[in-house]
């Protein structure tokens, strides 16, 4: 009773001054880039001080390192990682992951925040851009575990190389996603997505022709004349 006496009067919850601090500061810089994202815009989205903001963040860099360590990453786990654990056929399970990459116009203009940042801060800030690396490659070696899983199954082709084969899937994900915010375009990324899905397909093993040399059935035999 005490707890949400308080609660009801205001005591300052810091986590979740933490968190709203670091929600609004991932939506300015989705929307201006890490450089453009300016600090007095995150505090008016949040009604908090410069004070609050510095308490919990050393510097505007430290802010962009959790935004990657923290909300960057837990998309790419919970959009890729955790649904490459699931049960089914690997091949499936890449397309039904593929499909389900937002679509949505707002989604596609604003474009992959994990791209964008790489291609803004990894050759400016090399903290940004070790953690921003070591997010792809976890990405690559979840596909490629799933694509291994998939040999040792039958149902992923044995001339397959895995590793490079999730690299070419990362990059075609991506690439895709840069022509569609360069495009303003969901239309373009629907496209993308077509193709990728047409290259996933191709991984299966192919289907088994029937065995040469089976009997023929009766109504076939040829019979000679005595």
């Amino acid at each position: 009773m005490l707890v949400a006496h308080e609660r009801k009067r205001g005591v300052r919850d810091p986590e979740r001054t933490r968190e709203r601090l670091l929600q609004a500061a991932y939506r300015e810089v989705l929307r201006t880039g890490f450089q453009g994202a300016g600090i007095d815009t995150i505090l008016a989205a949040t009604n908090l001080t410069k004070g609050a903001l510095y308490y919990h963040f050393a510097s505007k860099e430290a802010l962009g390192y959790a935004i990657v360590d923290e909300i960057i990453a837990k998309l790419v786990h919970d959009r890729w990682l955790r649904p490459l654990l699931s049960d089914g056929q690997p091949i499936d399970i890449l397309i039904g992951i593929v499909r389900r990459i937002p679509a949505r116009t707002q989604d596609v203009r604003a474009g992959c925040p994990l791209l964008n940042l790489s291609q803004e801060m990894s050759p400016l800030d090399e903290q940004f851009r070790t953690r921003l690396e070591k997010i792809f490659l976890d990405w690559q070696e979840g596909v490629a575990t799933l694509l291994r899983k998939g040999k040792a199954q039958g149902t992923v082709r044995r001339d397959l190389n895995p590793d490079e084969s999730a690299s070419f899937l990362v990059a075609m994900v991506e690439g895709y996603a840069s022509l569609a915010k360069n495009a303003q375009d969901a239309k373009v990324w629907e496209m993308g997505i077509g193709n990728i899905v047409g290259w996933l397909r191709s991984l299966r093993v192919p289907r088994q022709s029937p065995k040469r040399g089976r009997p023929m059935s009766k109504k076939h035999v040829v019979r000679r004349g005595r």
